[in-house]
């Protein structure tokens, strides 16, 4: 189904600031309609018809409310509706006032009450601007009863916030890292008057602010007084306090985080300020104490995580330097340079668990490792024949469970390529000898060629039969760990490559 965005850049001709506001508008309204209790339906005017009669309306986002049941059952986005049925929108659109008139209507069995909400969006100047789309505004009848409280209050501030969304003041620009409207109505909703004074206070928003201390009832408290009271750090009251007032001015400041009592209480301010008139504030909160404790253990696994993985860097390390002293005694060259390739194997190993130990989550940025592996490797050429190394493409960011075989892979085949594809022959030197690792890495795969302009494989060289180490372990990681694929051949232009496909799928333990 297409976007909000493509959806109106097809059908209409605004502009990119008008079509941020309707995003901003649908990112926000699942707080309308829970106040509501009602399905909203963003519609956009898309042709008139001959002799300017009622226009064409084209919806282009849906939200249902979680309060009570939906008037529609199916996706109303992507149709168009024209006549009649939506006359009220152009009402609306027209004389640019919200439209509560006619009696309800009928969808199918659901008896529904219409109603119509024009979207203005505020210039740079702070002028309202034209009608630029028509929220409905659609009640579900069937369960329609003598409202308490609770639900007076909700409703009440959803028809305020409905005329700032006609004024042209709602919703706010959002501030950056902000990208939900949490907390939701049900978590807690605190209405404030003029004054800052709590007017109401729902059930579960009592309960939240009982969890920071404050036992008695909210009711004719001033919040920002209360919320600098209670805050275990001054500055963290303070501050809390402020973004009250400020909603109260009429600005619409960032969530805050309030602390007390080992309890967390996650609080958002928004202006009540129909016809721009501020009248107070709407204060949501929501108790995530619960959550906060789970961050913080998650804080600390991860950190637990990245010492682990420092810890085996380490552990490599010494290894890899004690190969390395053995092999300084050993006086056959076979064994030697068996010891030697054991110490760049481990190497290879401990460079993944070094990026791990500097990573958030377990996943690497694998080209550095590569292009470190890559030299490592080139060190290995003979004086006389030095061999370049070079990476084209990107690997990207791979998780620990890829990261660790490929980097084996790699070692491997780069090891490979320069000590077999370059070596000497009758005292010849190789000039321009170079080898290259080339990626292309598509959303669920990547594809890896390793090349070089070396002498090329045997004649009877057979990838399956053959017994060296290196062959065996490439193809053991490959088709196993990796559960991938790889081809070794000749290049028509001489050399060798490596053709390696590495599925990038979640992986079943």
């Amino acid at each position: 189904m297409s976007t909000l965005r493509e959806l109106v850049e097809e059908h209409t001709s605004l502009g990119p600031a008008d079509i941020d506001h309707l995003h901003r508008l649908a990112g926000d309204w699942q707080l309308i309609s829970d106040l509501s209790f009602a399905d909203l339906l963003l519609w956009v005017p898309v042709e008139s018809e001959p002799g300017g009669g009622t226009p064409s309306f084209l919806c282009v986002a849906q939200v249902r409310p979680t309060t009570a049941p939906t008037a529609y059952q199916d996706d109303q986005v992507g149709r168009t509706s024209s006549g009649a049925e939506v006359a009220h929108l152009g009402v609306a659109r027209e004389q640019g006032r919200i439209w509560r008139e006619g009696d309800p209507v009928w969808y199918g069995d659901t008896p529904a009450r219409h109603e119509a909400i024009p979207v203005r969006r505020r210039a740079d100047d702070g002028e309202a601007g034209a009608v630029i789309a028509v929220v409905g505004r659609d009640t579900n009848l069937s369960t329609a009863r003598t409202p308490s409280q609770l639900e007076l209050n909700y409703l009440t501030t959803a028809d305020d916030l409905a005329q700032m969304i006609a004024d042209g003041t709602f919703p706010a620009v959002r501030h950056p890292g902000e990208t939900t409207s949490a907390p939701r109505v049900g978590d807690g909703l605190i209405r404030l008057d003029g004054s800052g004074k709590v007017t109401y206070a729902s059930p579960n928003a009592q309960s939240a602010i009982r969890r920071l201390g404050f036992s008695a009832h909210l009711v004719g408290e001033d919040l920002a007084a209360l919320f600098n009271r209670l805050a275990e750090d001054p500055l963290e009251g303070s501050e809390a306090s402020n973004r009250i007032l400020s909603a109260l001015r009429g600005d619409a400041p960032a969530r805050k985080e309030i602390e007390a009592r080992t309890a967390t209480v996650l609080s958002r301010a928004l202006p009540l300020m129909p016809a721009g008139v501020p009248i107070g504030a709407l204060v949501l909160v929501r108790d995530i104490t619960e959550v906060k404790r789970r961050d913080r253990a998650l804080i600390t696994k991860d950190a637990t995580i990245r010492e682990i993985h420092h810890r085996v860097k380490n552990n490599l390390q010494t290894v890899a330097a004690l190969l390395r002293l053995q092999a300084r005694r050993v006086t056959l060259p076979e064994a030697r340079a068996a010891l030697e390739e054991s110490v760049r194997r481990v190497a290879s190993i401990a460079l993944v668990h070094e990026t791990l130990a500097m990573s958030a989550d377990e996943a690497v940025e694998f080209d550095g490792i590569v292009d470190r592996v890559a030299n490592a490797a080139a060190e290995v050429a003979a004086p006389e024949s030095p061999v370049r190394t070079r990476r084209e493409g990107s690997f990207g960011v791979l998780p620990a469970e890829i990261a660790t075989p490929l980097v084996m892979v790699l070692n491997e085949l780069l090891l490979n390529a320069v000590e077999h594809g370059f070596d000497s022959m009758g005292g010849e030197v190789v000039d321009g000898a170079e080898v290259v690792v080339h990626v292309e890495r598509a959303k669920r795969e990547l594809h890896v060629t390793v090349a070089d302009n070396g002498r090329g494989l045997p004649e009877d060289f057979d990838p399956t039969t053959n017994k060296r180490l290196g062959l065996q372990i490439i193809r053991t990681l490959t088709t196993g760990e990796l559960r991938g694929s790889i081809e070794l051949r000749n290049r028509a232009e001489g050399g060798t490559e490596a053709l390696l496909f590495v599925p990038l799928a979640k992986r079943e333990r």
